[in-house]
């Protein structure tokens, strides 16, 4: 239901009832006209009757009045009865009278009349239609007071009804009229008061909630439409503000998030770089003293030889050409040392936060995708550390990958930082729920390229190289523990820097390297 058609039938019966209270009052205002009127004619009747009475008491004046009684009635077709009592001590006789109908008035009636001394009116329903009784009352002249004529006077009020009954019709016609009328005016009306405005308000929040965020409208009128398009307005202006400062946000978390992004993949880019350069160093060395060694043994045996002399020419310019190429070979070494060299360690003092929220990243998908629940706790107020960022990246990849490989599905990493209370060492350990580590094997697992995988990758040497950067690099240390079938925990141990200074003291030192 709209609010146009309950407007309608709240108005309509608003104006029904209006009218018919006021149709109401009207017409009892219009009865009481015509019933005072009728009284004053049948008062004034009664007081002649009564004068005359008082002025011809007598037998012969008696039957001259009912005689002056009958043709009054006669006359006057609106008559419908006069009759004359007497009331001593309260007894009433009838003296005289003319009748049209037959009505007879109550005697308690008449004598109440007449010891009230005051005129009495009721309306009858007689054989010749409504009517109109009036009783009046007064005193015989020369008699007792007790002694009193009353008068009574039935009028018929046909006409009186029949004038109430056109205005009761007239008044419902006009009401009717008057009615559809004041509908006719509101229906054409609503539309400049409420239908057009409302219009105009719905389709620019239509428009508003379509993206015309720029949609306004002005309204010439001065009422409540206009405060509601002001406020609208106003609305709009402030959703717009913020809708613009919205866009600019996303805009910036954009280009922030990019930023991020490529951050973080220049990061996993150098961090790998540093792995693989790191892995081959370690390669390199152990080739270096592998090979070193027997072509050391090689050239001084060769040289030896050499210095014996008496060799036929061939042969001395074949020993001379081995100690060349053991030269060659051995620099060859030496120039492939020199390149797999790791680049000078650059020490910075950063956060810890700082540390973990660029390198944990690098291992989310890792984690994803070996369903892995991955849980960090960090002490508060933790001092920074003072490390080389991508070495420690490095270390704590390598010990993340180790513990998702150690763990069955489903499993848990925990990484924990914290501060020793003796404040000397700050450490980051890393502990998985995985298969552990048999206690004979704890001692080995440093060890490059020892490892209980069986397949062709390079393995073995991710603890080697953590406990290179933690030991050789930071001043710090390595420290395993492990259960089998319990899970194993790595801890690594970094010195406390000295904030003002930046530099990590020799006790640390001492401590790390005992």
């Amino acid at each position: 239901m709209t609010v146009r058609t309950r407007l309608m039938m709240v108005t309509i019966l608003g104006l029904a009832v209006t009218m018919a209270v006021w149709g109401w009052i009207q017409v009892r205002a219009l009865d009481k006209i015509l019933t005072d009127q009728q009284i004053k004619r049948l008062s004034d009747v009664a007081e002649t009757v009564i004068m005359y009475y008082q002025s011809f008491p007598s037998r012969h004046g008696l039957s001259v009045l009912d005689k002056a009684l009958k043709e009054q009635v006669e006359s006057d077709v609106q008559l419908a009865r006069i009759d004359i009592f007497s009331v001593v001590n309260d007894d009433s006789d009838y003296i005289a009278g003319a009748t049209r109908v037959q009505y007879n008035w109550s005697e308690t009636l008449v004598e109440s009349v007449a010891k009230e001394q005051k005129p009495l009116h009721i309306k009858l329903n007689t054989e010749g239609g409504p009517a109109l009784g009036f009783l009046a009352s007064d005193i015989l002249p020369g008699k007792n007071k007790k002694n009193r004529v009353v008068v009574g006077v039935i009028a018929f009020s046909q006409s009186g009804t029949e004038i109430l009954n056109r205005a009761k019709h007239l008044l419902i016609y006009s009401s009717a009229g008057l009615l559809f009328f004041i509908l006719l005016v509101l229906y054409l009306s609503h539309g400049w008061i409420i239908r057009r405005p409302l219009r105009r308000i719905i389709v620019a929040i239509d428009d508003f909630q379509a993206g015309q965020y720029n949609k306004r409208f002005n309204l010439s009128r001065k009422d409540e439409w206009k405060q509601l398009a002001n406020h609208f307005n106003l609305m709009a202006d402030k959703i717009e503000q913020v809708l613009a400062q919205y866009h600019e946000l996303n805009l910036s978390l954009e280009k922030k998030i990019q930023d991020a992004t490529h951050n973080v993949v220049q990061l996993q880019k150098e961090v790998n770089q540093l792995q693989q350069l790191t892995a081959l160093g370690y390669l390199t060395a152990n080739l270096a003293h592998d090979l070193g060694t027997p072509l050391h043994s090689i050239a001084g045996m060769t040289r030896l030889l050499l210095e014996r002399g008496n060799w036929p020419p061939d042969v001395g310019r074949k020993l001379e050409l081995i100690v060349q190429q053991t030269q060659r070979l051995d620099m060859v070494i030496q120039n492939v040392r020199r390149a797999t060299r790791l680049p000078e360690p650059h020490f910075e003092i950063i956060s810890i936060s700082e540390l973990l929220n660029e390198t944990l990243p690098l291992v989310e998908p890792l984690i994803l995708k070996s369903d892995i629940r991955l849980n960090v706790n960090v002490q508060e107020n933790i001092p920074p550390l003072y490390v080389d960022r991508y070495r420690f990246q490095v270390a704590l990849l390598n010990l993340i990958e180790n513990a998702v490989e150690a763990i069955p599905q489903n499993g848990e990493i925990i990484i924990s930082a914290s501060v020793q209370q003796d404040k000397k060492f700050i450490t980051i350990s890393v502990k998985d729920n995985g298969y552990g580590i048999p206690p004979e094997l704890i001692e080995k697992v440093c060890e490059p390229f020892f490892s209980t995988h069986n397949d062709e990758r390079m393995r073995g040497l991710g603890l080697t190289i953590v406990n290179g950067i933690a030991a050789k690099v930071h001043g710090g240390r390595l420290e395993i523990k492990s259960r089998p079938d319990i899970g194993t925990e790595v801890i690594l141990y970094f010195p406390v820097v000295d904030v003002i200074s930046g530099k990590i003291s020799s006790d640390h030192l001492s401590l790390a390297n005992p």
